[in-house]
């Protein structure tokens, strides 16, 4: 495959890397450098036009959206706690699936006024109790949300669920689901247009990938 214009893919290491990985192999996209191995952070591929950039997960669509990156893949939940302003998302990619969850103690009221929530999707967890009418205080943390309740810091957590077992091995139970997740692919507003053959050819490479 070979592309009318320069791009830069933005990835973030991990699961979503290691399953995007034979997504763009089937585009005929693969990286020179092993990111495993590698410490840089924009990786050469075997199309002297196309390079990767390895970022936080978190930032990937600020670099999309900002024109630092033309393309990027980010899970649904980043996308959702950014707000995805100045990007496109034309494909699900069906990688990195799980589910983000409201999860607590077994019986715990999820009407209660003033609930206290752990997360670090604050943004999707104030959007989605204000929904419901609910005004909650939201405590923001970056790691170990099941200790939030158990030490009485929250009434509730919002997180990523996958199998359950370590909500289970804290003594907590998924209450609430919010919404499905899985990696999207992201393009910069002004790349769709002034990249648009090379964007759409990549496009529909992957989408023929997701669909096998």
């Amino acid at each position: 495959m070979k592309f009318d214009a320069p791009i830069t893919i933005a990835l973030s290491k991990g699961r979503i890397f290691k399953q995007t990985l034979p997504l763009l192999a089937h585009a005929g996209i693969e990286p020179v450098d092993d990111p495993e191995t590698s410490r840089k952070l924009i990786l050469d591929t075997n199309h002297p036009d196309v390079k990767f950039v390895l970022i936080r997960a978190t930032d990937v669509p600020t670099y999309v959206q900002w024109g630092a990156a033309d393309i990027g893949v980010a899970g649904k939940d980043v996308l959702m706690e950014h707000g995805g302003e100045g990007l496109y998302e034309p494909l699900d990619l069906q990688i990195a699936r799980c589910r983000m969850m409201v999860a607590g103690f077994e019986g715990a009221d999820l009407s209660a006024n003033r609930l206290r929530i752990a997360t670090k999707y604050v943004n999707s967890a104030r959007n989605y109790f204000a929904a419901k009418g609910q005004q909650v205080e939201v405590i923001k943390l970056y790691g170990s949300m099941e200790l939030a309740p158990l030490v009485g810091l929250s009434d509730l957590i919002v997180d990523l669920v996958e199998s359950g077992n370590t909500l289970k091995a804290n003594g907590l139970v998924p209450l609430e689901h919010m919404a499905d997740i899985s990696s999207r692919l992201i393009v910069n507003k002004a790349a769709w247009k002034m990249k648009h053959s090379t964007v759409t050819q990549l496009l529909d490479s992957l989408r023929e990938a997701v669909q096998q």
